[in-house]
């Protein structure tokens, strides 16, 4: 599996969508949903967008690598 996303993005995306979820749960927006994506995203290690532009924040070395379990 292909991997686009550094370790300090899927953090920042884990954190932020955990926080984004939560204030939609509690009654806060609807787009606050939005924070399931972030959440999937920073598990798998790969961002569906950003393959679709191109853009890479992981290093060099571990693009290919699988991510640890």
């Amino acid at each position: 599996m292909r991997i686009n996303l550094a370790f300090w993005d899927r953090l920042l995306r884990f954190f932020s969508g955990i926080f984004l979820t939560a204030w939609a749960v509690a009654g806060g927006p609807w787009w606050g949903y939005f924070g399931v994506y972030l959440v999937l995203t920073s598990a798998w290690g790969l961002c569906p967008l950003y393959a679709i532009f191109k853009i890479r924040t992981a290093p060099a070395e571990s693009r290919n690598m699988v991510p640890p379990e």
